[in-house]
């Protein structure tokens, strides 16, 4: 029985669909109909096959050491890596640039302000001149109080500033596989498995979602904190960038997920 064939089984057994698969996985549904197939082309190299081969075997329920063995058999032991095979996203990393304030805004606030005091000033300088004019041969009478125009505050507009990004870093300390995605069911930024000894860092200027596999393995920084994860079940956590919305954490495991 093949590799494909075995998940297959494994599955129906477990009275799972393929997409409940996918929701537990984070593996497209395409991908895992084309595995169960036994094509593996769409998995983006031996490397990620394996992990998905892991992932999908602890969703259903089965060992994947004997269907990992049955792959490496067929395509080979898994070889030496480059560094950019293991730790180049499945999609590049859209980084935003910040912005500083336009030149030309800033001259216009200045010049604004220049001429709001000037204005004051010469308005000023004149009311007080002003007074009481008698005429000859004609009694003395009160003067009139003058009444000096009150100058307008100049309106100066308010210079937002770009929040900060959101530094994310994954060390690895065991085996885990990782699913970065941008929050409130974005796109996806990354997925794979981050193998034990190495580490992985995103830098995002919009809120994200990170779903660890295997989160007792990992050394999991935000920011430069390190953060406490009370959780040795596959866990969902979402984050902000500093100067946006605060920050938050909201764990939220799926059972039956194995760490790729």
């Amino acid at each position: 029985m093949s590799i494909g064939e075995s998940l297959a089984d494994a599955r129906r057994e477990a009275g799972l669909t393929v997409t409940q698969v996918s929701q537990q996985t984070r593996i497209r549904e395409s991908i895992i109909r084309d595995i169960e197939q036994g094509d593996f082309a769409a998995c983006g190299g031996d490397f990620y096959a394996r992990g998905h081969i892991r992932s999908i075997a602890g969703a259903v329920g089965t060992d994947p050491a004997p269907l990992i063995s049955e792959y490496d058999a067929d395509h080979g032991p898994l070889g030496p890596l480059r560094a950019a095979d293991v730790f180049e996203p499945s999609k590049p990393i859209k980084i935003r640039e910040r912005r500083s304030p336009s030149m030309t805004m800033i001259v216009v606030v200045v010049l604004l302000a220049i001429i709001g005091f000037a204005s004051y000033r010469l308005v000023s300088s004149h009311g007080s001149k002003s007074g009481p004019v008698a005429g000859a041969g004609v009694a003395a009478t009160s003067p009139k109080p003058s009444v000096r125009p009150t100058p307008s505050a100049s309106a100066s507009p308010t210079l937002s500033v770009p929040p900060s990004d959101v530094v994310i870093k994954v060390a690895a300390v065991e085996e885990c596989w990782v699913q970065l995605t941008q929050a409130n069911g974005g796109s996806q930024i990354y997925m794979g498995v981050v193998p034990a000894g190495s580490s992985m860092t995103w830098t995002e200027s919009q809120a994200v979602s990170i779903r660890l596999g295997n989160p007792g393995g990992v050394v999991l920084t935000v920011d430069g904190q390190r953060q406490p994860i009370s959780t040795a079940l596959p866990v969902t956590l979402s984050y902000s960038p500093r100067g946006g919305s605060t920050p938050s954490a909201q764990p939220g495991s799926s059972s039956g997920v194995q760490s790729g």
